[in-house]
């Protein structure tokens, strides 16, 4: 069994939905100091450098058919080091990962499943073994949208092997969190198994996070627990409210098993300045309304999901860096537990958690493409009896509940005696309370 790592999900940058493929070295330091400068006390202390950062012809929009990948004499992927100049000299990313370290912050790296398709055409040897590349690789398991790598046959002892040389070096490196992709879907049960194994061979604390989570079952819970730090639980997520509200159902079914054994991650937050050379679209800043970044944080929050943000830190606006400081609202992924849908009928979604001393927090979505005020029995969203009065975290209002003394319209479903909470909730928007015992 894996061992719990923290009591809360995990916090960071993640370079794909700014950067894609081509991240530099200089744009990773210039986000890590942005954030230890600005983030760090309010949790944010991971910086991930995510995939291709092995390939000198990396590109925006896409991967390259038979890239010249920097890979090592035993077919270990290791930087390019024109895009990250530290890693010269066969140092691969420790220099990097230790000023990252300095900075107060964890270090982390995107990798693929299986061994490259440039090592298996060189042959190389596997490093501790007598075995080669063609004895270990598997290709007709290979990932079915990157051309890079092809699978591992775990029937050879060697392709455990090809696994444990890989995770000595990373921890050689210093990386402290590790994105493992191409695991999920399909779900590829021996690599996840192999790669937790030698993550713990390594003798280093590394986090593993599995992608990309395309039409991943529940029926995989106990075996994600047992090896994975967090894992995905949808595809890559953009800046779409079409995107936003597919995981309301997905966060819905998952959400309850949120906790230090595992966190289901919703994707990384794809806010702020994006696409400046990413995989999906043009430089820009994110298309998402004010009201849709809220209502997707509130949403990851209260399910406790991984955040990782996706936008260029130092380029982003001033009004979506404030999103990422408001420690009210981050108290809630910190310390709360128990977050669940207690409700979904039509565009109204309401969400439920405990906190501690008895505080309850409550969610309130708004699936409208139009503003509304939502009317609700306080009881209907887990609040203590006799609340008279909520305090809205993103904004840090006082709302106070009313009694309902007669049954009407203006106040519908709740029954007279109760009390009632009354909400204005812009479009595709949400609010978040807190309610103290």
């Amino acid at each position: 069994m894996r061992t719990p790592t923290s009591a809360r999900p995990p916090m960071g940058w993640n370079s794909w939905d700014c950067y894609g493929t081509t991240v530099t070295e200089g744009e990773v330091l210039a986000n890590a100091r942005f954030m230890s400068a600005h983030l760090l006390e309010y949790g944010w202390d991971t910086i991930v450098v995510d995939i291709d950062w092995s390939d000198p012809t990396a590109r925006s929009h896409g991967y390259n058919e038979s890239a010249p990948l920097c890979m090592d004499e035993h077919g270990r992927l290791v930087p390019d080091p024109e895009r990250f100049p530290s890693s010269a000299g066969g140092r691969g990313f420790a220099p990097l990962a230790a000023e990252i370290h300095a900075l107060g912050l964890r270090f982390g790296i995107h990798t693929m499943r299986g061994i490259p398709r440039r090592a298996l055409a060189a042959d190389t040897p596997i490093l501790g073994t007598d075995a080669r590349a063609s004895d270990v690789a598997d290709p007709s398991n290979a990932c079915e949208w990157n051309p890079d790598m092809v699978g591992l046959d775990h029937r050879h002892p060697a392709a455990q092997a090809y696994y444990d040389s890989t995770l000595a070096m990373y921890a050689q490196w210093g990386v402290d969190f590790i994105k493992a992709d191409d695991m999920l879907w399909p779900y590829q049960a021996a690599d996840v198994e192999a790669y937790a194994r030698a993550i713990e061979r390594s003798g280093r604390p590394i986090e593993l996070s599995l992608s990309p989570g395309r039409d991943l079952s529940l029926a995989h819970l106990p075996h994600l627990r047992e090896h994975a730090t967090m894992w995905r639980i949808c595809d890559d997520l953009w800046d779409r409210w079409e995107d936003v509200e597919a995981n309301f159902a997905r966060f819905a079914r998952w959400a309850p098993h949120a906790s230090a054994h595992g966190w289901p991650d919703g994707d990384m937050l794809p806010l702020g300045r994006i696409g400046l050379r990413a995989e999906r679209g043009e430089s820009r800043d994110d298309r998402l309304t004010p009201a849709e970044r809220v209502c997707l944080l509130t949403l990851w929050i209260i399910a406790r999901s991984p955040l990782m943000i996706g936008g260029d830190l130092p380029s982003s606006d001033p009004e979506t860096i404030a999103l990422f400081r408001n420690a009210d609202v981050l108290a809630v992924l910190r310390d709360s537990s128990g977050g669940r849908e207690l409700l979904r009928e039509g565009d109204t979604v309401i969400w439920g958690a405990d906190g501690p001393g008895g505080i309850r927090f409550a969610a309130v979505f708004n699936l409208a493409g139009v503003p509304r005020e939502i009317v609700l029995d306080t009881r209907s969203l887990a609040l203590p009896e006799g609340a008279s009065a909520v305090t809205e975290l993103w904004t840090g209002r006082t709302v106070r509940t009313e009694t309902v003394e007669v049954q009407s319209d203006a106040a519908r479903g709740v029954a007279p005696g109760s009390r009632a909470l009354r909400l204005e909730v812009p479009a595709h928007g949400a609010a978040l309370v807190r309610c103290e015992a």
